[in-house]
């Protein structure tokens, strides 16, 4: 695989460089700096963390698996690719991606857990930071995709099966980048404001010939509600306004419980994200899929879980719930 290809940019210039002083320089207004309540504060994977460790016997890597990850709701921090979010992430913004052949949305980085690598954890992916200031007022990221089948099983068995003393087996030496059959894309982020994010995401296809590839942007709010006796009311995602060539979500956390064990209030109050007009939203519940994580005989708590993009866009299951009023 060559090196990445990067398209023009702007070039840094010396007033670029003074607006980001300025932006360090201004005063602190209340407990986080305006300009750093938003940026990139989330894991490209966080399945198989000791932070989501419940099992009985502390066996932290074999409780919640990759397998699981896109069904079973997270409690103390979310995953994705070039994710962003707020400084407590109570809400995530995400990009996607499907090339019409993986079983499963590309959603978060495949690796292998400590007792799958033969040298230990490691992950199988590939992506390059390229550029962000100290505010994140600009961020850019690039992220590989292959365009065949990601070889999730291979991987794993064909690492479990090496020894200690041999290499290990990469994602490069599974063929799937053979011919430059992957497409490079680059997720960008500039801020107008502290709070006016400009997003802009570019595919790129290195292959020789056509490829399939689905952009889908995710928005979600971090399940605070669900984990006590008596769930919590939630928060809302719903169709917000459109105008000329643009639709919207609204985004409301005013409908939940501020955040507890902060020294201070916090809440986020009332976002929208925009987008040119032509794309589908689509809509789910950010819970568990209780049968597929527990055993069938496990109850959801609602009918509409975590995992229902993937059974929609790729199985054509009718999983997903009407657009909220």
């Amino acid at each position: 695989m060559p090196p990445p290809r990067i398209p023009d940019a702007s070039k840094s210039s010396s007033s670029g460089a003074s607006a980001e002083r300025a932006r360090l320089a201004e005063p602190k207004q209340g407990p986080i700096h305006h300009w750093r309540k938003w940026g990139p504060y989330v894991c490209e994977r966080s399945w198989g963390s000791v932070r989501e460790d419940y099992s009985p016997y502390g066996t932290a890597w074999d409780y919640f698996s990759h397998d699981q990850a896109r069904s079973k709701a997270y409690r103390w921090g979310e995953d994705g690719i070039a994710a962003i979010c707020d400084r407590y992430q109570v809400m995530v913004f995400s990009p996607a991606f499907w090339n019409g052949r993986d079983p499963i949305l590309k959603e978060r980085m495949f690796g292998l857990s400590c007792p799958e690598g033969n040298h230990g954890e490691d992950v199988k992916e590939y992506w390059f930071y390229l550029d962000n200031t100290p505010t994140h007022s600009y961020m850019r990221m690039l992220y590989k995709y292959p365009q065949g089948e990601y070889p999730y099983s291979r991987l794993v068995e064909e690492n479990r099966r090496r020894s200690g003393r041999q290499p290990e087996f990469e994602l490069l030496d599974t063929g799937v980048f053979d011919e430059n059959r992957y497409f490079d894309i680059f997720i960008e982020y500039a801020k107008a404001g502290p709070e006016d994010i400009c997003i802009r995401i570019e595919a790129f296809n290195r292959g020789p010939e056509a490829a399939e590839l689905h952009l889908l942007p995710h928005l979600w709010f971090r399940n605070t509600w669900g984990w006590g006796e008596t769930p919590l009311s939630e928060p809302t995602i719903a169709p917000g306004p459109s105008s000329a060539g643009a639709v919207s979500l609204r985004a409301d956390d005013t409908t939940a419980p501020e955040l507890r064990n902060l020294q201070f209030p916090y809440r986020l109050g009332r976002y929208h994200l925009s987008a040119p007009e032509g794309g589908r939203f689509l809509f789910t519940d950010n819970e568990t899929n209780a049968p597929r994580v527990y055993g069938e005989g496990a109850y959801s708590r609602k009918p509409h879980v975590k995992d229902a993009f993937h059974r929609h866009i790729i199985q054509g299951e009718k999983t997903l719930k009407d657009p909220p009023g």
